[in-house]
């Protein structure tokens, strides 16, 4: 396909695509003319992964360079990668390393994951929200019932992202859902 049938079946403007390919983060097509090139569903498919992590993941177009290149190499550098990509802290790791061991979760205090967890119980006991660490065993307990091992590199990407958005939306539906049954009067169909 050309790149204006890739645009169009990837709803991605024909200067996003270009911009893409100059970055790096979509491989160039099959020449077919001095000013054309042809590209084919492996195209489509990786303009559609990018698109999912800027969009949907919300990451920049580096960290999205980076993800795809751990993506093409394979193996636990995808992991790593995307660890990094989280927002780290040093407060908290003793309760969140008691966290682990309560939960039998084998994964090591400096794993940016984990680094990230600190950060947010710090960061909510700085707002006065002390009781948030109690809830940590729902989330752990809903986790783990969604926990997947992927079987290669790109849904090990997408299950991350798009998993992770996906719990966002969830959990906020499911809070604005008990706080309307929570509202006076209010009646189930």
């Amino acid at each position: 396909m050309r790149i204006g049938e890739l645009s169009d079946q990837g709803g991605v403007a024909v200067a996003t695509i270009k911009y893409y390919l100059r970055e790096g983060l979509l491989p160039a097509g099959a020449r077919t003319g001095p000013n054309q090139a042809s590209y084919t569903d492996a195209h489509l498919r990786r303009l559609r992964l990018i698109r999912a992590l800027v969009d949907v993941g919300g990451l920049s177009i580096a960290a999205v360079k980076d993800v795809l290149a751990a993506v093409d190499e394979g193996g636990e550098s995808v992991r790593d990668v995307l660890g990094s990509l989280l927002p780290t802290g040093n407060g908290g790791l003793g309760e969140v390393a008691e966290f682990l061991v309560r939960r039998g979760y084998a994964c090591d205090l400096d794993h940016p994951a984990v680094r990230s967890l600190a950060s947010i119980l710090v960061t909510a006991r700085e707002l006065g929200h002390d009781r948030f660490a109690d809830r940590l065993d729902a989330y752990g307990d809903a986790c783990e019932r969604i926990a997947d091992v992927a079987s290669d590199a790109e849904s090990v990407v997408v299950d991350t992202v798009l998993g992770d958005a996906a719990l966002v939306a969830l959990r906020r539906i499911a809070s604005a859902t008990r706080a309307a049954d929570a509202r006076p009067g209010r009646t189930h169909p």
